[in-house]
C-alpha cells in the first residue's frame, strides 16, 4: 500500500530540476500534488506534461502565499525552491548579492515555520526543507548560501522543539543533498564556476564529488521521510548521498560525517 496515496502534498519549486523529480515521485505514490512556483510558463509546461498536478503561481516569500498553501490543508509541504547562489568569492560581492539566499531560502523557511506554529495547522502535517551539503562543508564562492542552507537545519530543529512544547503534533524535517547535481539550476550555475575557481575541467570537478546523489535519489528520500514519519530519536536532519539516506541527530554528528567522507 502506498502511504502517500490521496495525501495532499505541496511542492514549492516543483516545476523544474530536483523539485520536478520530487513531483514525479509523489505522483508515482498517487499523492494529490500542488506545485507552487513563480514562472507561469514553467507551470503551464508542467500541467501539459503532468495533467493531474494542480498549480499555484505565487511568490513563496510573500506571507499571503503561505496562508494560501496551508488553507489547502496539506499533509506534507516540501520547500524545494531557492535562489541560485552567487558564484563569486566573498570580496567580489556586495551585501545585497551576498545575502540573496537569506532573503529567499531562509525567509520562505521562516514563513512556513512561523505560520505552522502560530496558526491552526492540522496535527500530523510534515514541513520539509531541502537544504544543501554546503550547509556542512561551506561554499567559498557562494556568498551567504552555505549559511542560509545551514539555517534551514537549525530552523527545523527549533520548530520541532516548539511543536513538541506546544503539543501541536507537527513534524519539521530537513533533507541535505550531499553534492551538487547537474541538470538543476544550482548545479548548472555552480559547477562551471567551481571548476574554473579550482583550475580543473568540469568533468574532473564532477568526478571528485564522492558519494554524489541524483535528483531521483533526493526524490526517493522525500517520499521515504514524508510517508514514514521518522522516529524522534532519528532527529530532523537527513543526508541524501549516493549511499542512500542517513539520519543524523544533530549538527555535530553532521560535521563528523563530513570529516569522514
Amino acid at each position: 500500500m502506498k502511504n502517500l496515496a490521496g495525501k495532499k502534498v505541496v511542492v514549492i519549486g516543483g516545476s523544474r530540476g530536483t523539485g520536478l523529480a520530487i513531483v514525479k515521485a509523489l505522483l508515482q505514490e498517487t499523492a494529490d500534488v500542488l506545485v507552487v512556483g513563480r514562472d507561469p510558463k514553467s507551470l503551464s509546461d508542467l500541467v501539459s506534461a503532468l495533467p493531474t498536478v494542480r498549480t499555484l503561481q505565487a511568490d513563496i516569500t510573500d506571507a499571503a502565499t503561505i496562508e494560501t498553501v496551508f488553507n489547502d490543508a496539506p499533509d506534507v509541504v516540501v520547500l524545494a525552491a531557492g535562489a541560485p547562489p552567487p558564484t563569486k568569492p566573498v570580496y567580489a560581492l556586495d551585501w545585497e548579492t551576498f545575502s540573496t539566499n537569506w532573503h529567499t531560502d531562509v525567509k520562505a523557511s521562516y514563513l512556513l515555520t512561523h505560520y505552522a506554529l502560530t496558526m491552526p495547522v492540522k496535527a500530523g502535517t510534515t514541513i520539509l526543507f531541502l537544504s544543501s551539503g554546503a550547509a556542512i562543508g561551506g561554499s567559498p564562492i557562494s556568498g551567504g548560501y552555505a549559511g542560509a542552507k545551514r539555517m534551514q537545519l537549525f530552523l527545523a530543529n527549533y520548530a520541532q522543539d516548539a511543536s513538541n512544547r506546544l503539543a501541536l503534533g507537527l513534524r519539521f524535517l530537513t533533507l541535505v543533498p550531499w553534492r551538487l547535481m547537474k541538470d538543476t539550476s544550482t548545479g548548472d550555475a555552480v559547477v562551471p564556476k567551481y571548476a574554473a575557481y579550482l583550475g580543473v575541467s568540469e568533468d574532473d570537478f564532477v568526478a571528485r564529488m564522492t558519494l554524489a546523489q541524483t535528483k531521483e535519489d533526493v526524490a526517493e528520500a522525500v517520499v521515504t521521510v514524508a510517508s514514514q514519519w521518522p522516529a524522534p530519536e532519528e532527529g530532523n536532519v537527513f543526508i541524501v548521498s549516493g549511499n542512500g539516506l542517513v539520519a543524523e541527530a544533530n549538527v555535530q554528528s553532521l560535521l563528523s560525517f563530513w570529516g569522514n567522507r
